[in-house]
């Protein structure tokens, strides 16, 4: 999710995937991504579900990196975040 040489750097434009949370993510999960986007777009679309739903969803992240409903919440209140997408 980070860049190494700045760890508070976050790609918003990285290749992303979302999951049910119980989807099991093995080697064929990428087949069953609900969704594709940028990791911008997924935050974005798990924030705007209602609250109770939120947690049902993963965003699995280029790198191998997956992001729980908490991280998901607390990249949303970045200041760095792109709130106004096109």
């Amino acid at each position: 999710m980070s860049d190494p040489a700045n760890p508070t750097h976050v790609e918003w434009n990285d290749f992303s995937e979302l999951h049910e949370k119980s989807d099991g993510g093995g080697l064929f999960s990428g087949l069953k991504a609900i969704r594709q986007g940028t990791l911008a777009d997924l935050v974005h679309f798990v924030v705007s579900l209602p609250e109770e739903e939120r947690d049902q969803y993963v965003i699995a992240k280029s790198g191998d990196h997956q992001l729980d409903v908490g991280e998901i919440m607390r990249l949303s209140r970045r200041p760095d975040f792109p709130h106004h997408r096109p």
